[in-house]
């Protein structure tokens, strides 16, 4: 164990001592202690599921990666391993960036990521390379030959800049990787295939896809997979530019959904869409469980909102909830793992609840762990509503809105009043189909976020709080005249 692995090791011991749990979400993987971003690694192995993660622990701000580590049974309860990855070699000495796990023939489990070298000369900007570790679930041995992948087994102008964030799966011819590369010439970025018989040697197959920037400046954390008789292709896009009701967060999580021909190597797409329309959701990874459901995690947060957090906070960033993912009609529905519902307790019913023109409170609904089902209707459907408000997190002063504008067909979230205390992205829309004003939604509420599926997982929204725990209400209200079908589980982890 090199220096800087155990001297990590030792700090995040000693220092995640000094933090109360309810700084932390309850039910969301938060970092160990420090900073977290991007899921790494996320797999199935040795009977349990680990995720690795982007993580600085000497700090709540971005500083030189390292991967932290938590395992689980379900996905929902997560147990802290020690770092498994320090930046202590010559070829990641600024960062072990992201990357992902597979399990090889011998049983050992391999991780593949990209290490960071800056070059002052070029204004620090990062050489990347894709490099390897090999161990048992606990303890990692950087593989000797590293690295693996350079700029050199690239088509010919591909940079060692803006070159990362490798996802690796297994087949049965082999093993197959995705990494995203960039263009000298342009600038532009790239998904590229690479295959490796043996998971150690890679060889380049083939360009999946381009930007040229028709959906964000760069891409980053590519993820590449068959469900439902598809081909999803999974991006993270910066500094988009909205088109429509899609892309108004400027950093978010893209699927593009199409066909993949093995033998021409091509992809292609057929449509694509942002995962999440909401505003913290970024850097997703899927893994397949074994019992064959393809399920994603994401960051929750938004890298343009990173610098609000102050220094005196232990702890910075969440992952999302895992999501069940599958395909219908072009779109990537997303619903919260089934592992959810073993920790709802205390049901509440309420049904054919009337809204008539007022806010409403109801007994029994209200909390900040909660999964909340809810079904709107209009009293009389020739008729309608005009428009449907979901306040949470709220008391006198604080609250978070998911709307409703049936004739418009838009839903859309908004934090203004949430605790934010800078006006950076607080309200997202998104179309949304419906009919004659029949909206279903599950919105899942942890201390610091909440997670709103809307018609079986067809749209997401996504967003984190800073308001006050102590902030539980939930109210609801609608211009005109509803009825409200209501199903509230507190969550007990």
């Amino acid at each position: 164990m090199s220096q800087a692995l155990n001297e990590a090791r030792h700090y995040e011991e000693e220092t995640e001592l000094q933090i109360d749990e309810t700084e932390r979400p309850a039910f969301h993987l938060s970092p160990r202690i420090g900073w977290m971003n991007d899921p790494n690694g996320f797999s199935f192995y040795g009977g349990k599921y680990h995720l690795f993660y982007q993580y600085y622990p000497y700090s709540s701000h971005w500083g030189p990666m390292h991967w932290g580590h938590a395992v689980s049974d379900d996905m929902i309860r997560w147990t802290y391993l020690p770092a498994a990855l320090a930046p202590d070699e010559p070829y990641d000495r600024d960062g072990c960036f992201s990357g992902s796990a597979v399990t090889m023939r011998d049983g050992k489990q391999l991780l593949m990521y990209t290490g960071a070298v800056s070059e002052k000369e070029f204004g620090g900007a990062f050489v990347q390379t894709q490099n390897l570790a090999v161990g048992d679930g606990l303890e990692y041995v950087k593989y000797k030959g590293n690295p693996v992948i350079t700029a050199a087994d690239l088509p010919k102008g591909g940079s060692p800049y803006d070159f990362r964030d490798p996802k690796m799966w297994r087949e049965e011819d082999g093993s197959y990787g995705v990494v995203i590369a960039c263009r000298n010439e342009g600038g532009y970025t790239q998904v590229v295939l690479f295959r490796s018989e043996d998971g150690m040697r890679w060889d380049f197959d083939t360009v999946l896809a381009e930007n040229h920037d028709r959906i964000g400046r760069m891409w980053e954390c590519p993820d590449f997979f068959r469900l439902d008789g598809k081909y999803v292709l999974l991006v993270s896009a910066m500094d988009m530019l909205p088109s429509g009701m899609e892309y108004h967060s400027g950093n978010n999580c893209v699927y593009f959904v199409g066909e993949y021909d093995r033998e021409t190597g091509i992809f292609t797409e057929e449509c694509d869409h942002a995962a999440d329309y909401g505003i913290d959701f970024y850097a997703a990874q899927t893994t397949l469980t074994p019992d064959g459901r393809r399920v994603m995690i994401g960051w929750m947060q938004n890298p343009d909102t990173t610098s609000l957090r102050t220094l005196t906070h232990p702890v910075f960033g969440q992952m999302s909830i895992p999501r069940e993912l599958s395909v219908r009609d072009g779109v990537l529905y997303q619903t919260p793992v089934r592992e959810l519902s073993a920790y709802r307790t205390d049901p509440v019913v309420r049904e054919n609840v009337r809204l008539d023109d007022a806010d409403l409170s109801i007994h029994g609904i209200s909390g900040r762990l909660v999964d909340l089902e809810v079904e709107i209707r209009a009293q009389d459907p020739v008729e309608g509503y005009g428009e449907f408000r979901c306040r949470f997190a709220c008391d006198e002063r604080f609250y978070t809105e998911f709307c409703f504008r049936p004739k418009d067909s838009v839903i859309s979230i908004d934090r203004k009043f949430s605790g934010q205390r800078r006006a950076i992205i607080r309200h997202r829309e998104a179309g949304i189909r419906h009919e004659n004003g029949r909206l279903c939604f599950r919105m899942i509420l942890d201390r610091y976020s909440a997670e709103v599926f809307v018609n079986g997982g067809e749209k997401v929204m996504t967003v984190t709080l800073e308001t006050p725990r102590e902030a539980e209400g939930i109210s609801f209200h609608v211009k005109g005249k509803a009825l409200l079908n209501i199903k509230k589980y507190r969550l007990e982890i």
